[in-house]
């Protein structure tokens, strides 16, 4: 099990065996492309399956809005004055496919969604294409994220 639910993305993506090395919050020096970053951005209550806040007992749901941020070449030189396009189409869309309605069985507390809300692609910046994937998950908050042990 993950200890957190970057950690559970992590292990769903590389289970697809794409040849592809996932981090959380960079990747380790030196890492040549491709390669995925997976980074918390917010977390916030779910105020529709929020239960009662009267019941210190009551399960509270959240939503952990999280980036999967894929990296890869954008071109390879084949000599001197050629060089050839290095990007693996559709692995963004591979990605977000495999994540949208996933229940990530490796996450430390119970999911009930996992909904991508979309792909950003950003211009070439260092002969690198970065496409980042928006994911929500939707889960029961921890006891032990809130109250200190």
């Amino acid at each position: 099990m993950a200890a957190t639910t970057e950690g559970a993305i992590k292990a769903r993506l590389e289970s697809l065996g794409s040849g592809v090395p996932f981090f959380r919050e960079g990747p380790r020096e030196g890492q040549a492309p491709p390669y995925g970053v997976v980074q918390r951005e917010t977390i916030r209550p779910n105020l529709v399956a929020a239960g009662d806040f009267g019941d210190p007992d009551a399960d509270v749901a959240v939503v952990e809005v999280l980036t999967v941020d894929i990296i890869q070449p954008a071109r390879a030189k084949t000599s001197t004055r050629v060089a050839r396009n290095a990007e693996r189409y559709g692995l963004a869309e591979t990605f977000a496919a495999a994540l949208h309605g996933c229940t990530l069985p490796a996450a430390p507390s119970p999911v009930t969604a996992v909904r991508v809300q979309g792909i950003d692609r950003f211009p070439v910046a260092d002969n690198r294409i970065r496409e980042s994937i928006t994911v929500e998950v939707h889960r029961k908050l921890r006891r032990t994220e809130v109250v200190p042990q």
